[in-house]
C-alpha cells in the first residue's frame, strides 16, 4: 500500500482509506461480524486511514469502528489514523447544518466516546454552515487542538469561497470532497486552491456510490433502506447510460490486468492535488481490490482513453443533509 503526506497537515497516510458510509444503515442491511473482519483486513494490507462520521446511522458507524479497530488502537495508537466529522443532522427539523461553537465541541466529545479514544486524528466539518460565521466553526477547532482533543482540522464539501473564509481563522488542513469519474466539479472550485494552499484532498466516493464496481446492471434493484434506491442516478437513462460507460471501462482495465474498480480508484489518484481515496467496504473480499490499486500506474495516453471512454457518461450525484440526489 502506497503512502502519502497529507498536505498541510503533515499525516502520512494509505493512498486509499477505508470509509464507513456503508456501515451506517443508509445502505440496507449487514452482518456486523463481516464489517468488523473488513476494517481489519485493511489495516493488514496497508490502509491506516479511516473515516467515518456520527452522521452515519446516528453513530453507528463510529461505534462499529471503535469496536472493530479497538485492538489495534490499545496495541499501536500511532498505527491508526481515525478521521470522523461533525456539524450534520439530516434528522433535525430546524438545522441540518451546525458549526456553531457548541455543537463542534459536542461533537467532538460525542465521537470521542462513540469510538473509545482519547483523541481523534482528524475531525472535519462535515458539511458548511451558512447560518455561522466560518470564523466561530474554526476557532472552535482551534480550541480543540489546543485542548490535544483532536489533532488536526478540515473540512468537507466546502468551495473555494468558504476554504477562504475559514483559513482566515485557522487553516483547513484537509478538504473532504465529492469526486469520481461521473462527478467533477472540484476539478474548476476547490481543487485549484487546494492544490495552490497544500491542503490534504481527500476524494469520497471515487467509486461513485458502487456504480463503478461492475457489480450493477440495468436489472439491479436496491434494498429499500438503501440510500440509491430514491436517487435519480441509479434510474432511468443516465442509470443505464453510465453502466454501459463502466462495461467500456472494465474492459479496457482487463486489458491492463485490473479491474474497473481499480482503474477508478487509479484515475483519483492520479489527479494533481488529490492525496487520498476514501472507498467503502462491508466485506474482506473487496479490501484486496482496493489495496492493490494504488499499484496501478496510469499513462498519459491511459488518462486520455479514460477520458474518452468516459466523455458521454451522466453526472452521478449523491446525498447531503437536507436530501438526496
Amino acid at each position: 500500500m502506497r503512502t502519502t503526506t497529507l498536505g498541510r497537515s503533515g499525516l502520512e497516510v494509505s493512498r486509499v482509506a477505508l470509509g464507513t458510509w456503508q456501515i451506517g444503515g443508509d445502505w440496507g442491511p449487514f452482518e456486523e461480524q463481516f464489517v468488523i473482519d473488513a476494517i481489519r483486513h485493511a489495516h493488514e494490507k496497508g490502509v491506516n486511514l479511516f473515516d467515518t462520521a456520527p452522521a452515519y446511522g446516528a453513530g453507528q458507524a463510529e461505534v462499529l469502528l471503535g469496536k472493530a479497530l479497538r485492538p489495534l488502537l490499545k496495541r499501536d495508537r500511532e498505527s491508526v489514523v481515525v478521521a470522523t466529522k461533525g456539524g450534520a443532522d439530516r434528522f433535525s427539523p430546524t438545522r441540518p447544518r451546525d458549526g456553531r461553537q457548541g455543537k463542534v465541541r459536542s461533537g467532538v466529545e460525542e465521537s470521542l466516546r462513540a469510538l473509545d479514544i482519547d483523541h481523534i486524528d482528524l475531525y472535519q466539518v462535515h458539511w458548511p454552515d451558512p447560518q455561522t460565521p466560518f470564523e466561530e466553526t474554526a476557532g472552535a477547532l482551534q480550541e480543540l487542538v489546543d485542548e490535544g482533543k483532536i489533532r488536526h482540522a478540515g473540512v468537507s464539501n466546502y468551495d473555494t469561497a468558504q476554504l477562504a473564509a475559514f483559513d482566515r481563522t485557522r487553516p483547513a488542513e484537509t478538504l473532504q470532497p465529492p469526486y469520481h469519474l461521473f462527478r467533477r466539479e472540484i476539478e474548476a472550485d476547490p481543487l485549484p486552491y487546494a492544490r495552490e494552499h497544500d491542503i490534504g484532498v481527500l476524494a469520497y466516493s471515487a467509486l461513485a456510490s458502487g456504480m463503478l464496481t461492475g457489480a450493477l446492471t440495468p436489472d439491479t434493484t436496491f434494498h429499500a433502506d438503501d440510500w440509491r434506491n430514491h436517487s435519480s442516478a441509479f434510474q432511468g437513462e443516465a442509470f443505464t447510460r453510465n453502466l454501459a460507460v463502466v462495461a467500456d471501462l472494465a474492459e479496457f482495465a482487463a486489458a491492463r490486468g485490473a479491474t474497473v474498480s481499480q482503474l477508478a480508484i487509479a484515475w483519483v489518484l492520479a489527479q494533481p492535488g488529490v492525496h487520498v481515496a476514501i472507498v467503502g467496504s462491508r466485506t474482506p473480499e473487496h479490501i484486496e481490490s482496493f489495496a492493490d490499486a494504488t499499484e496501478l500506474d496510469l499513462t498519459e495516453a491511459d488518462l486520455a482513453e479514460i477520458e474518452r471512454i468516459t466523455a458521454d457518461s451522466a453526472w452521478v450525484g449523491g446525498a447531503s443533509p437536507e436530501g438526496i440526489a
